[in-house]
């Protein structure tokens, strides 16, 4: 018997059953009306009727050899963008949880302020603002933009994983004769990164994602390739067909790096990977900082290493 709700009698579950059945019907109208409008003939501006978005005729690109060069070409793009500014958005993330935590009021509010800006602040226009001003040309404009605006998101979210831990890992560093800045790496830092894990995959995700905003400042990725160069070389018929493949690639991609993230995080979580020898680790500390603040003491002749 549930404690937060009380059981479904016999009335309550066949009204579940059926707004599930209207629910499902209501979903397969709507998905058969896309797919009719969908396979409609289209009459273009000047009065010719052309096959519907479903017609094979659209379709047959799918088996051109040079597409799929065009398309894995953009790919590859996206993801060079991709990898570099997200290595560039972790970096710039720990050192901005580092500076937002710090103890030093003319460190912290520096980059508090850097933070907000920069979370407030479009990433086409960081873009834009690094390609007009800089001159670094496409690909370093979309890196440099993509890289300060989720560095800032990453490092907000690591400085909301450190203010979660419990106050005595800092305590415990500190009994031991760290400094705050060694407490901060050691103890605390891998705690929050660890914690902040989703967060921060999720993150590169949308970064992932917004590598398709580089399009309106001339990157060749695959947006801009799938939309604007394939329909021009092969034919706007084939416009409906480009872009649904250009979305199914970036499902696909998503879908494969938030599988790896969901990875990662069980295993660091159950310790398969470090996880549990850097938990070890930090109750070992914080049990011997316990007993430091405490003043406990260890007896000399006492091998087991017990505080008494």
């Amino acid at each position: 018997m549930s404690v937060l709700y009380d059981v479904p009698g016999p009335k309550a579950r066949r009204l579940s059953l059926l707004v599930s059945v209207i629910g499902g019907a209501v979903i397969l109208a709507g998905l058969a009306a896309v797919i009719m409008v969908l396979a409609m003939p289209r009459t273009n501006a000047g009065g010719v009727e052309t096959p519907g978005m479903l017609d094979p005729s659209r379709w047959d690109l799918v088996l051109d050899r040079a597409y799929w060069r065009a398309i894995l070409r953009g790919l590859t793009a996206t993801l060079q963008m991709a990898a570099v500014a997200a290595v560039l958005a972790i970096a710039i993330g720990i050192l901005l949880s580092i500076l937002r935590t710090s103890n030093v009021k003319l460190v912290r509010v520096p980059a508090i302020i850097i933070i907000e800006l920069f979370r407030g602040m479009p990433v086409l226009l960081l873009m834009l603002f690094t390609l007009l001003v800089f001159s670094t040309g496409a690909y370093w404009a979309g890196v440099i933009g993509l890289a300060i605006y989720n560095g800032a998101v990453i490092g907000e979210a690591l400085r909301s994983g450190i203010a979660s831990l419990p106050r005595g890992q800092k305590e415990s560093g500190l009994a031991l004769g760290l400094t705050p800045l060694q407490t901060r790496f050691t103890i605390e830092f891998p705690q929050a990164f660890r914690q902040m894990l989703p967060i921060i995959v999720a993150q590169l995700v949308v970064l992932l994602k917004d590598t398709s905003l580089a399009y309106i400042i001339g990157y060749q990725e695959l947006l801009n390739i799938g939309l604007r160069q394939v329909p021009t070389t092969f034919g706007s018929k084939y416009l409906f067909t480009t872009f649904f493949i250009v979305l199914f690639v970036y499902l696909v991609v998503n879908l494969l790096l938030s599988t790896v993230a969901r990875i990662i995080s069980k295993r660091t979580a159950s310790g398969r990977v470090g996880g549990l020898k850097a938990r070890r680790t930090a109750a070992v500390i914080a049990q011997l900082g316990g007993a430091g603040v405490a003043g406990a003491s260890v007896q000399p002749g006492d091998s087991s290493g017990e505080a008494q």
